[in-house]
């Protein structure tokens, strides 16, 4: 980045000579315009970079500034991302990818976390393939060890930390930085409560028309809302675009995503994963931090899908119980409104609002964002989300 650094009686600039460039009231006043632009650009930036609100998400579609490792041979490629550090302590990782790879292609996804005295080992967030048929899709169990455990598709840490670094090792013809066209890394601190944000009303009385979907409808179907969420979110946006390619039926969906080390089809990262394997689709999990963050995607007419407890949503006793809806708008009183898969019928429902937010933070606020890869997303003070600018 090119600074200036204003000093009386001359221009300095910090990557050119410290002689002094005597300048005219006009030019001097220029200078000064942009640098008060660029210091209220880093105030804004500090103010999110200082308020996550337990959640951070970070994004790459450009993987030139991930190092090729010494374990290089034919078909076989290893790419190292920088150290990264994040804006604030964090405890669980969550990986999301969007990869393009042909049927004999493969993708390991692997992360370590780096603290002061010592650097744990990679865990292996995922195995992906083009062809789940001739190459696994899978978790990888069995990893815990003092520093941390990986619950099939989040990293949980014992410690807190603030520095990681991901591995990403691509079997197959492709070039990776070709084949992998999104990661994202959702960070979360368990320990946060975050306050609660005024309601975006512009969301209120707003309905999105997702095609409705029972995952009871099949056989197995009690274990299918996941891919009946993501079978959902697909076929509205086949419909919206007009692209018949991208309407995937839930037995489709079941099949690309299931998780043989985990025997179920719940894996978030792996659905999204489908869904960001499709040409033009931009798919992802991240947590949020409060409704009012749903809200600003229903303004926008995006739907997405929520991970929350079945029986909190309900109102019922009993056990945590997972489960996947669509959230398709608000009542105009702030209520909300899903397509439940887990119904025989009438999928669309309303909740009480706040009967919802405890459901949601089951999950520590999980949501799959599906969407079109052009689309202009809600402005996200807060940093949650993949926002391209």
């Amino acid at each position: 980045m090119f600074r200036l650094a204003i000093i009386p009686g001359k221009l300095q600039s910090e990557n050119c000579s410290t002689q002094p460039v005597f300048a005219t009231r006009a030019i001097l006043n220029a200078f000064l315009k942009l640098f008060v632009l660029a210091s209220l650009t880093l105030a804004a930036n500090s103010a999110r970079a200082s308020d996550p609100r337990g959640n951070q998400f970070y994004s790459y579609t450009d993987f030139s500034a991930f190092q090729k490792s010494g374990e290089e041979k034919p078909g076989h490629a290893v790419l190292l991302s920088p150290e990264i550090t994040a804006r604030a302590p964090w405890d669980e990782l969550i990986l999301s990818w969007d990869a393009r790879l042909s049927e004999s292609s493969s993708l390991k996804l692997e992360a370590r976390v780096l603290y002061p005295d010592h650097i744990t080992k990679y865990y292996t967030m995922a195995l992906w393939s083009g062809n789940p048929a001739k190459n696994p899709r899978e978790s990888v169990p069995h990893q815990n060890d003092s520093d941390g455990n990986v619950s099939t598709d989040t990293l949980v840490l014992n410690h807190p930390a603030d520095r990681f670094q991901l591995k990403l090792t691509l079997e197959g013809d492709e070039d990776p930085s070709k084949a992998l066209t999104f990661l994202g890394v959702c960070l979360t601190d368990t320990s946060v409560s975050p306050p609660t944000n005024s309601p975006n009303t512009h969301a209120w009385g707003k309905l999105i028309p997702v095609p409705e979907k029972s995952q009871m409808a099949y056989p197995n179907g009690k274990v299918l809302c996941s891919p009946t969420t993501v079978s959902m979110l697909m076929t509205y946006w086949a419909l919206q675009l007009k692209r018949s390619d991208l309407d995937r039926e839930v037995p489709e969906v079941a099949t690309q995503v299931y998780d043989a080390k985990w025997d179920g089809t719940g894996n978030w990262a792996f659905n999204t994963a489908y869904a960001g394997s499709l040409p033009g689709i931009r798919a992802y999990v991240t947590r949020m931090s409060d409704i009012s963050e749903l809200e600003a995607w229903i303004a926008a007419d995006l739907p997405v899908g929520v991970s929350l407890c079945y029986n909190k949503l309900r109102g019922k006793a009993g056990p945590p119980s997972g489960h996947l809806v669509v959230l398709v708008g608000f009542t105009k009183t702030g209520d909300v409104v899903i397509n439940d898969p887990g119904t025989s019928r009438n999928v669309r429902k309303t909740f009480p609002r706040r009967q919802f937010i405890e459901a949601w933070r089951h999950s520590k606020n999980a949501t799959y964002l599906i969407y079109p890869e052009q689309t202009l997303v809600p402005d996200d003070p807060f940093g949650h989300w993949y926002s391209p600018k």
